[in-house]
């Protein structure tokens, strides 16, 4: 029996069938056929739709969202104000920092608005640099350019792309960014739903203005007045047929999916924050063509790790491998590839990611 038609009070082209994401297709042939599904964990045939387009775009408005003052959200127009590509929740954008950075943020904002996008960004003065950036480089009016949006986290709505009855989010400070866009969905559709909303204290999670307009659908809880949350925590009452969307701190992920893993019909969607990690990785050799310099990737390393050491000005951004902004060529090594989004064509033409890929064995002779 094929999906029923998306419900016209959808906004447009939010899940129409123009452009429509890989990853939601692969989810209605699953609801089509009538599998069961029990957990899903960062499935590897889940892929980005990889869109590369550049937009040039301007800050017009910039926001505190935090009482800490460490999260600031910035509203991105085209300068004539003309209507920008279609997204959906779950979507990021590259920006194109003004050092060259680049760097995703998920979109956060409103997708009927198709005259801008909103993101947010927590500042992390000790991090790689692009959220100070972000912050202290970026006024109302500064131009920018942004390339997507891209969706590497679609929100397959239940019974339109999902078999799953109901939905449960669970979001991690600035993790809210891209479950806000599925809750106000949810809402929108009158879906059965709930969120975890969980962070360190209420001055530093972000949106509570916002989130305050679901009522009783959203749990706040926070460190200083709760303690640290379990996995039972943030999933009260979730049993089969739900579909738990998830986006915070790696040790949050870690732990739900442990617990998800048990549970019978029970789906999990997860986006994280920083890599994941190393699993059965092997030490082996780098070899920079041009220069003939070797070092060593060690086992609990990633091959973009070792290489930024010496070639810090590499490109980089998602270090997750979807985002294909380290994409390198092989010229002679096998690699191992990790990630789900090269093609087939472009694994044999030697191209690889070197975020999350590694080697067979032996050395890896890399175009640097």
């Amino acid at each position: 029996m094929s999906p029923r038609p998306i419900p016209e009070q959808l906004p447009a082209d939010l899940f129409g069938r123009r452009d429509c994401d890989r990853a939601v297709q692969v989810l209605d042939a699953v609801a089509s056929a009538r599998l069961k599904w029990t957990t899903i964990v960062n499935r590897r045939d889940v892929r980005s739709q990889v869109d590369d387009r550049r937009l040039a775009l301007v800050v017009t408005e910039r926001r505190i969202e935090a009482h800490d003052q460490d999260v600031v959200s910035l509203r991105l127009e085209a300068p004539n104000r003309r209507e920008l590509p279609a997204w959906r929740p779950g979507a990021h954008l590259d920006l194109e920092l003004p050092s060259g950075r680049l760097r995703q943020y998920s979109l956060c904002g409103d997708p009927a608005d198709t005259r801008a996008y909103r993101i947010a960004v927590r500042r992390i003065p000790d991090g790689g640099g692009g959220s100070v950036e972000v912050h202290d480089a970026l006024p109302v009016g500064t131009p920018i350019l942004v390339r997507g949006p891209r969706n590497a986290f679609p929100f397959a709505v239940p019974g339109y792309g999902s078999s799953a009855a109901r939905v449960h989010f669970v979001a991690g400070g600035i993790g809210i960014t891209p479950i806000l866009p599925m809750a106000r969905l949810a809402q929108r559709l009158g879906l059965d739903w709930s969120m975890v909303y969980t962070g360190r204290s209420r001055d530093t999670i972000p949106f509570l203005d916002e989130i305050a307009g679901f009522g009783d659908r959203v749990i706040v809880r926070t460190d200083d007045e709760h303690g640290l949350p379990d996995a039972a925590a943030l999933l009260p009452e979730v049993g089969t047929d739900t579909a738990v969307y998830c986006c915070g701190p790696v040790p949050m992920i870690t732990a739900i999916a442990d617990t998800v893993r048990e549970m019978r019909g029970v789906e999990l969607h997860s986006e994280r924050f920083s890599p994941p990690p190393i699993v059965d990785g092997k030490p082996f050799e780098i070899e920079i063509a041009d220069t003939g310099e070797v070092f060593e990737v060690p086992a609990d390393k990633s091959a973009l790790d070792a290489i930024l050491q010496r070639r810090p000005d590499r490109p980089y951004s998602c270090r997750q491998g979807f985002c294909r902004t380290c994409k390198v060529r092989v010229l002679a090594g096998e690699p191992e590839h990790r990630e789900t989004v090269l093609t087939a064509d472009e694994h044999a033409a030697g191209e690889m990611l070197v975020c999350v890929s590694r080697s067979e064995g032996g050395r890896l002779v890399l175009d640097l």
